[in-house]
């Protein structure tokens, strides 16, 4: 694999650190062991690459704390958490909290491939997502101020009489506002048009 991706196991078991790293470096990827949460958070930034492995119970700092952590400081990798039995409200906390996925130990080789499949995937989507808003922002930065307003106002799903009022302008204004941003867009429908504002992020509730 040219482009090893990289896994981080944060557990304080070393045993567990030794035998999934060990799994993991045979199954084609890079490994990085913690041997606790606030180690990990010491040295981790937000440019780092790959996805985590953590156990959620953990002496000092537990697997939802760090995650809360790194959520505060930007630090958007992808977290898959270690249950134990019996933690199960932990596992559902942790994927309220935007975990990727949990398991329980003792876990199948397969369970924990297919759990880091399903997170270097969510990298991708979020990669793709981004590569999309960087291209809509372009695209409608040759808007000027006014036709923005209007576009982002049709996509919130507001008709022209209340985008108009809104913006103290008459209907018919609107409408020519919306004929020129679909041309400047070069747009053929409408729904294009909306894709392009959506991936920007207009319409989205104030």
């Amino acid at each position: 694999m040219a482009d090893r991706r990289m896994i981080h196991v944060v557990d304080d078991e070393e045993a567990l650190r030794r035998s999934v790293g060990f799994l993991l470096k045979t199954s084609g990827y890079d490994v990085t062991p913690w041997a606790s949460g606030a180690a990990f958070l010491k040295e981790i930034t937000a440019g780092a690459a790959g996805c985590v492995l953590m156990d959620v119970r953990m002496p000092e700092m537990d697997g939802l704390e760090v995650h809360r952590r790194m959520v505060e400081r930007g630090i958007g990798l992808p977290v898959i958490v270690l249950t134990g039995h019996g933690d199960v409200a932990m596992a559902v906390a942790a994927m309220k909290q935007g975990a990727v996925d949990f398991l329980e130990k003792p876990f199948e080789k397969a369970a924990l491939l297919g759990a880091i499949d399903h997170a270097f995937e969510r990298i991708e989507n979020a990669r793709a997502a981004r590569t999309r808003a960087e291209e809509a922002e372009l695209r409608i930065a040759v808007l000027t101020d006014r036709e923005r307003d209007v576009l982002d106002g049709l996509a919130r799903g507001l008709p022209n009489k209340t985008i108009a009022h809104t913006l103290d302008i008459s209907p018919r204004t609107v409408e020519v506002h919306r004929a020129h941003l679909m041309t400047k867009l070069d747009v053929r429908s409408f729904s294009d048009a909306l894709r392009l504002a959506f991936a920007a992020g207009y319409g989205e509730a104030a």
